[in-house]
């Protein structure tokens, strides 16, 4: 079929009202993401979650505290799903970060397990709504637990997170050095996380590594993008791999800094922790994977010649 002039001009009209209605869209979407309020709180507010058999819930406890120091809350039995179970909690405080425990008494209830972090926010509505806005799943709408609310959400690229808000504003300690989130991606899934999260957290990007030491995620004669992010929830560092990745890379969910990595992992052998990945050099830091009793992984790092 041949098209007319006048055809033509009218596709050409209807091509142009339809770029100038996307540029109109993109600019609203920016706009709506910067718009979200700031609803961080602080660093020593963000735990991350470790799940744990109840049989190994104190021998865990005691170990992050003789590796790390610190103190604990009261432990006690209760509900902090919004459908029926029973966990054991305690909330571990330490100097390089603050740890939620549960050891789960009944079967643990979809999709709680999977969630990485905390981050406790100033208003749990306004929080669940920025996160929307910005590009999140809202996996489980706000609930009330025995001291707040809660909600899970989801990140492009599947990294599951829970804000939380107390009834009584906690008072913790402000952190000796502050723990990273290390977050696994794919370059696929990189870019779409990032921009979600930064207009979140209302973060910032300090370092952007396309050629950061393979080292770091037990590759040595390779190389991958580590970027670093922080924020008013705390530090974040994203590693973007092809997934290839020997074990216990990609387990590790948080890494503590502390000020002298060998007398930090004699007092973690002293109490039962396993070194899974010997201390080693990069980017102006010593490193080494640890696995605590009941089998969380973690990374700790200090400033190299420390």
């Amino acid at each position: 079929m041949r098209l007319r002039s006048s055809d033509l001009a009218a596709i050409f009209a209807i091509g142009l009202m339809a770029a100038g209605l996307l540029s109109a869209v993109a600019p609203t979407a920016a706009s709506a993401a910067s718009a979200t309020p700031a609803v961080a709180v602080g660093p020593q507010y963000d735990t991350t979650h470790v799940y744990v058999a109840p049989e190994d819930f104190d021998r865990f406890v005691a170990s992050l505290v003789a590796t790390f120091g610190g103190t604990t809350t009261p432990q006690g039995v209760f509900t902090v799903t919004p459908t029926p179970s029973q966990t054991m909690s305690q909330l571990v405080l330490t100097p390089v970060g603050s740890l939620s425990v549960f050891g789960f008494k009944t079967p643990i209830p979809y999709p709680f397990g999977a969630e990485r972090t905390g981050y406790l926010v100033t208003d749990l509505d306004k929080g669940v709504e920025a996160a929307r806005k910005t590009g999140a799943d809202v996996l489980v709408t706000p609930f009330d637990d025995p001291i707040g609310r809660d909600a899970v959400i989801q990140w492009p690229g599947g990294i599951n997170m829970q804000l939380y808000w107390h009834t009584k504003p906690p008072s913790y300690a402000v952190l000796a050095t502050v723990p990273e989130n290390r977050v696994y991606l794919s370059k696929d899934r990189a870019a779409p996380f990032l921009r979600s999260f930064l207009a979140f957290s209302h973060g910032k990007v300090v370092s952007d590594d396309p050629h950061a030491p393979g080292v770091e995620i037990g590759r040595p004669a390779d190389s991958y993008r580590r970027i670093r992010i922080e924020s008013s929830f705390g530090k974040m560092t994203v590693l973007v791999t092809d997934g290839h990745l020997p074990y216990p890379y990609g387990r590790e969910m948080t890494g503590y800094e502390v000020a002298n990595l060998d007398e930090t992992l004699a007092k973690a052998k002293a109490a039962g922790v396993a070194v899974l990945v010997e201390p080693y050099k990069a980017a102006h830091r010593v490193a080494a994977v640890v696995q605590f009793p009941g089998g969380y992984i973690a990374e700790i790092h200090a400033p190299a010649g420390s």
